[in-house]
């Protein structure tokens, strides 16, 4: 897999340690680890919110990367006041307290370790500061806007070991009087740092990795779906249409990744119509390979028209045979053949869908035209890489996951400005991070797929599709920028109206900015357009209900999608809490029991390590989730 496509890079640097660290271990040595961890989780969310990136967690040191100095000051202030308020001096309970430094420097990342001169300044830096201080070399204070709220204090120039020149350092603090400026977080791009993280000591990323969660947002997720989308649905107020999985008639069965690609292009493409009603594709491939009734099918999905056809790959020719059929009558409105060469295969598919946009009569919206007409890539072997990585993404293995990273990176070898391709590689590695696949893989650490997560979408967003604002939205309400969130799921759901994932998406972000209420709305679209939906969107409604008070609502969703995927911790989760606000104190016991039997190798449940990775904006959802953890039985 491609990495480190740039080893080294200039930066502002964050390192921080515990001061007295081997006198706190001496009092109590489990008691001051577990202190210590839990305050470099806290200072690592932290840095996130403020575009950070951390880098390395070592025992009692940490350090992290940012784009700009105000951001890296920013976090490490705002840090520093929430540890003191948290770690009172009245306090009997040992106070791991930290110093920050913060240069300006290189940064080499490269064969798992982290080096640079400015990661050695940082360091050198942060021995001058003082227990719960920050010091900045003055490279970083010249780049700190004069309108912020920063006072220096001058400390004057240093000798620095390994440095030729003396460094004048200087104290940070916030102005008396006045408050930090809020988390202004990912300014339209992800970090760019773009190598990946060291490796971490093992203790530290055990215990991070036990409560890492497994937010279910952007994505199909689960196989198999959680609804049978059983009864009649009625029709929208605009034409519907439902496009069966073509069939693969290539004397080659491998041929099949090709058949299914032309399929979900086809879907796509009509998607992005804001005049049509397009079932989406979890629904429609229930009925791959199945005998078919058209008018059942459509009753089952609440569509009139329904797109049947076929697919024939030889050589370098293509032939499609597709057909739009009325439901109502049972009638063919047309039925047509498309040949041509493969280095012809764009074409062919925007005959198609032209074609069926012309039948119904649909007036193109401003810029939907375009839309329709867009390509992708001008390589066929680049498109045909794609499509062999989206059938392997689709299954939603670690084994898959595997080759469709191989195959995605070259697509974006051959075409380096394939968008949709550089979309699917950061989907892909964001799901990986929240299902903790780094070991099933082959990344050495926790943290990786998230920064190649964030390193690929940084590239999708240069043109981006529906599919990258959902990833970036799934990104940013993880790291709680609730704005910024809600505006990426918009633009997703505005280049494709049709994608029932992206409505997911927004009902995701819309529980952690805390609108369950339209949150529903969302879900409630999402399902339309996708009757066969998978559990996850069972997770979302459930936390919906749960930020809604409705505990028994949430409890029959969450209670479904557990007994669908098992293995689902966040849902798990949630469905504790649930059963503590209902009393139902024993079955929450059984929940717990047969989660703690099967996540081997994760600490304990605790309410803390719960709460600590909901990014919830209101603290009353916070409060609401914690309270039901408690009521479950859960330690703090």
């Amino acid at each position: 897999m491609t990495r480190d496509p740039s080893p080294s890079k200039l930066a502002v640097i964050l390192h921080a340690d515990v001061a007295g660290s081997t006198a706190l271990v001496q009092q109590d040595h489990e008691l001051a680890h577990r202190r210590i961890r839990e305050t470099f989780q806290n200072f690592a969310v932290t840095i996130e919110k403020f575009s950070g990136r951390v880098l390395e967690i070592r025992g009692d040191a940490l350090l992290a990367t940012f784009e700009h100095a105000a951001d890296a000051l920013s976090a490490a202030l705002s840090f520093q006041t929430g540890n003191a308020a948290d770690n009172p001096p009245t306090s009997e309970d040992l106070r791991p307290l930290v110093r920050v430094g913060i240069a300006i420097g290189e940064v080499v990342v490269a064969d798992g370790t982290v080096t640079g001169a400015g990661v050695v300044q940082a360091q050198r830096v942060e021995q001058l500061a003082d227990a719960g201080g920050v010091c900045v070399t003055s490279a970083v204070q010249d780049a700190i806007p004069k309108r912020l709220p920063f006072a220096f204090e001058n400390l004057g120039e240093h000798s620095l070991k390994g440095f030729e020149y003396p460094v004048r350092i200087f104290k940070a603090e916030v102005r008396s009087g006045e408050k930090l400026p809020a988390a202004e977080i990912q300014r339209g791009k992800t970090a760019s740092l773009p190598g990946r993280p060291t490796t971490i000591l093992a203790a530290v990323l055990l215990a991070i990795a036990a409560i890492v969660v497994y937010r279910y947002v952007a994505s199909p997720w689960i196989e198999g779906p959680a609804s049978d989308a059983s009864g009649d649905l009625s029709l929208p107020d605009r034409p519907s249409i439902a496009v069966l999985p073509f069939t693969n008639m290539s004397s080659d069965a491998e041929q099949e990744y090709f058949v299914d690609g032309m399929t979900d292009d086809l879907i796509t493409d009509l998607s992005k119509i804001s005049g049509l009603f397009v079932i989406s594709r979890n629904s429609v491939f229930t009925y791959k390979g199945k005998t078919v009734d058209i008018e059942q099918v459509a009753s089952e999905l609440g569509v009139r028209y329904v797109i049947e056809g076929s697919v024939r790959k030889a050589g370098g020719q293509v032939r499609i045979n597709a057909q739009l059929i009325d439901a109502s009558t049972g009638g063919h409105v047309w039925a047509e053949r498309y040949d041509g060469s493969y280095e012809d295969v764009f074409s062919l598919q925007d005959r198609v869908s032209s074609n069926i946009v012309a039948t119904l009569a649909i007036r193109l919206a401003a810029g939907e035209q375009d839309q329709l007409a867009r390509i992708d890539t001008a390589s066929n072997e680049a498109y045909d890489a794609f499509l062999r990585g989206w059938e392997q993404y689709q299954r939603q293995r670690p084994e898959s996951f595997v080759k469709a990273i191989e195959l995605f990176e070259k697509a974006v070898s051959l075409d380096r400005e394939y968008s949709r391709a550089y979309a699917a590689l950061a989907a892909t590695h964001w799901q990986v991070w929240k299902r903790y696949w780094h070991e099933k893989i082959g990344l050495p650490n926790a943290h990786e797929p998230r920064y190649l997560a964030e390193q690929y979408l940084a590239q999708a967003m240069q043109n981006p599709t529906s599919h990258a604002y959902q990833v970036s939205a799934s990104i940013r309400a993880q790291r709680g920028q609730h704005e910024q969130a809600i505006s990426d799921a918009e633009r997703a759901i505005a280049l494709d109206p049709n994608d029932a994932d992206s409505y997911a998406t927004f009902a995701g972000v819309l529980n952690l900015a805390g609108q369950p209420r339209v949150a529903l709305e969302m879900m409630e679209r999402a399902i339309r357009l996708n009757p066969h939906y998978p559990a996850a969107y069972l997770y979302e409604i459930g936390l919906a209900r749960f930020g809604s008070g409705d505990f028994e609502a949430a409890f029959e969703a969450l209670d479904k999608a557990v007994a669908i995927n098992p293995d689902d911790r966040w849902a798990s989760r949630l469905l504790i809490a649930t059963l503590g606000h209902l009393g139902r104190q024993q079955e929450a016991e059984q929940v717990m029991q047969k989660s703690e039997a099967s996540w081997r190798g994760f600490d304990p449940l605790s309410v803390r390590g719960v709460t600590f990775w909901y990014p919830f904006k209101n603290q009353a959802d916070t409060a609401r989730l914690a309270e039901g953890l408690r009521k479950a039985g859960l330690p703090e």
